[in-house]
């Protein structure tokens, strides 16, 4: 998918801020199909427009970006949210990816970095800004209860190595950046992830993000 494919919708209720950023991705190649400043707004205009990217931010006026992405997603299921917000607070992050958010990115990251991260969130990749991974998996951990195990299913059983670039994938980390980090070829490590996916019975990166948290890998 190239840049001008990729449609996109703007949630923010700082007009400064929301034209800003929708005139950027403009001028980037972006196609920006609406813009929204509230939960309702949001998701009526993604139900109208079904957006490939919802950018959103996490303080709105009737309610939060947790709530806004539930809205979004019920309207256009296919669409993949992409948090930038101001904040890295942990209650919100973790409200926003329990939410259904792809990925979560502050505002002092460089138009470089979100017109990267809109990419990939639309490629089906997790994309965190470095450190909110880590937190995510820990925190996550920490306070979500571990559901009832049905003994009579056998859990799939990953390799060595396969879980290893799981954790990796879990952290946004891409192909390219895990083969060098484990000195591994980028056809190699694509066919870890695939494999994976087989095994797990899973659709995309962001299905196995979740995965690795709900395991606490």
């Amino acid at each position: 998918m190239t840049d001008t494919q990729i449609s996109i919708m703007v949630v923010d209720d700082h007009p400064m801020w929301r034209d800003g950023v929708a005139r950027d991705l403009e001028a980037a190649g972006f196609l920006v199909v609406a813009t929204a400043d509230s939960v309702g707004a949001a998701g009526r205009r993604a139900a109208a427009t079904q957006p490939d990217v919802v950018l959103m931010d996490m303080h709105l006026p009737d309610g939060n970006g947790a709530d806004a992405t539930t809205e979004v997603l019920a309207g256009s299921k296919n669409s993949r949210i992409l948090v930038l917000s101001a904040s890295a607070e942990r209650e919100d992050v973790l409200d926003a990816i329990k939410a259904g958010a792809t990925g979560y990115l502050v505002k002092s990251a460089s138009a470089e970095e979100l017109y990267e991260a809109v990419r990939a969130t639309a490629a089906g990749q997790a994309v965190f800004t470095p450190g909110l991974a880590g937190l995510v998996l820990g925190e996550y951990r920490r306070i979500s209860t571990t559901p009832a195990v049905d003994e009579s299913v056998a859990r799939p059983t990953l390799t060595d190595r396969e879980t290893e670039v799981l954790r990796l994938v879990a952290k946004g980390l891409s192909s390219k950046q895990i083969a060098t980090k484990l000195t591994l070829s980028h056809r190699t490590v694509e066919n870890h992830v695939q494999a994976t996916l087989r095994k797990l019975q899973l659709a995309n990166r962001v299905e196995l993000t979740r995965y690795a948290i709900e395991q606490g890998l």
